[in-house]
């Protein structure tokens, strides 16, 4: 070959390859750069998502932690309506006690004496007073018609009268103590202290 033509045949070649390396480098610009801005697109992606998770977490955890504060604080609430409807109910009982001493309470015994004795009839009985009132025991005797036992009852701490007829099966409390329990259901459900 001519030195020309090789030379010639050089020069294309090295032409050739100059433009082969430009179109490369443009071409690997061009991917640089397309690629990058997948990465950009994934990255945000993935912060956005990584934001979205980490509150769900943080309300997730002030939610439980509200929760836990309120079920602390309805506990505190009921044990504070519970002392004071005990307060309440052990000043009723202070002035109930107060009361046995009256004339007014040893009439409201011996009514309370007939009404059971009535419910009763004739059939033998057992009694049941506080130790207060066993000093009216005879007297209360003379209300019932069949053999009656009259007994102290320690759970009778405030006052009243309680009777058993086994022949009828039937227990009759006229019982302070037990008139009060029940006002104290009243009460907590009444009072309008509920623990919500």
């Amino acid at each position: 070959m001519p030195k020309d033509k090789t030379d010639n045949f050089l020069k294309a070649i090295k032409k050739y390859a100059k433009e082969q390396k430009t179109a490369m480098h443009g071409e690997v610009k061009q991917l640089k750069t397309e690629r990058l801005k997948e990465a950009e697109e994934e990255a945000k992606r993935e912060s956005q998502r990584k934001i979205k998770e980490n509150l769900r977490k943080s309300r997730n955890r002030k939610t439980a932690q509200f929760a836990k504060e309120a079920r602390e604080n309805r506990s505190k609430l009921f044990v504070e309506r519970a002392k004071m409807v005990d307060e309440v109910f052990a000043a009723a009982g202070e002035k109930l006690i107060a009361y046995t001493a009256t004339d007014d309470y040893k009439e409201a015994l011996r009514n309370s004496a007939r009404e059971i004795a009535a419910l009763f009839e004739d059939n033998d009985c057992v009694i049941m007073l506080s130790e207060r009132d066993m000093s009216a025991a005879e007297e209360i005797k003379g209300f019932f018609g069949g053999n009656v036992q009259v007994q102290a009852d320690q759970d009778i701490t405030i006052g009243g009268i309680k009777g058993f007829c086994e022949s009828k099966s039937i227990i009759a409390d006229e019982t302070l103590d037990t008139k009060l329990q029940a006002q104290r259901e009243w009460f907590v459900e009444h009072a309008a202290l509920s623990v919500v």
